[in-house]
């Protein structure tokens, strides 16, 4: 059966759900666990725990097959991406997790993760998230425990609660338009406050 749903787009097998061939729901959801178990270890860096997020992420897979319009939303693909990156994060906030969890300790700047807009793709060191190589290298600066403690500082006095929030996903290696629609926020707004967080950082480690 697997094999006769591989040549439709999920678009098309979404109708064909809704029509009542309710084998198509077991089908998209194991298509699209790899997605989820991605984007559950780029979480993780936000301190939550892996397999609550993985449930979480499936919830908002589940949701994102009930709720798609094709006449109204992008593709699926997309639209999944974005439920189920909203469940992993609102899940992340409820579980009132440490603060800035992944910039508390000094191995954290070097811990891996997937650069900005390239889901899948290679793995970059936090640093080099932050700061692309065109601004900054880690070979440019000298990261040590006073330098975290100072930024730690500097995140809770100076980031607003919406530049807190872009930090934070962010890190876990979305672009700025992907954390704009997490956070229903327009992307002009999103990527001003990402440009101020990045000043604050140069700033600050510098």
């Amino acid at each position: 059966m697997r094999d006769s749903y591989e040549q439709y787009s999920d678009e098309e097998l979404i109708l064909r759900l809704r029509d009542g061939e309710e084998d198509i729901i077991d089908y998209i959801m194991d298509k699209y666990k790899n997605l989820v178990k991605s984007k559950a270890k780029s979480m993780y860096i936000l301190g939550a725990d892996g397999e609550d997020l993985i449930q979480e992420g499936m919830i908002g897979l589940f949701k994102a097959v009930r709720d798609y319009d094709s006449g109204r939303d992008a593709s699926f693909f997309t639209f999944a991406d974005l439920c189920i990156s909203r469940q992993m994060y609102t899940a992340v906030q409820a579980s009132g997790r440490q603060k800035h969890a992944p910039l508390n300790t000094y191995i954290s700047f070097y811990s891996k993760v997937t650069a900005p807009g390239e889901p899948g793709g290679e793995e970059a060191e936090l640093l080099n998230v932050l700061f692309s190589r065109s601004e900054l290298s880690p070979e440019e600066m000298i990261i040590d425990k006073e330098n975290v403690e100072n930024l730690e500082r500097m995140i809770e006095r100076e980031l607003s609660s919406f530049e807190k929030q872009v930090l934070d996903l962010y890190i876990t290696g979305m672009s700025y338009v992907q954390i704009a629609k997490v956070l229903g926020k327009d992307e002009k707004s999103t990527d001003n406050a990402l440009q101020r967080i990045k000043g604050k950082l140069r700033r600050t480690l510098l």
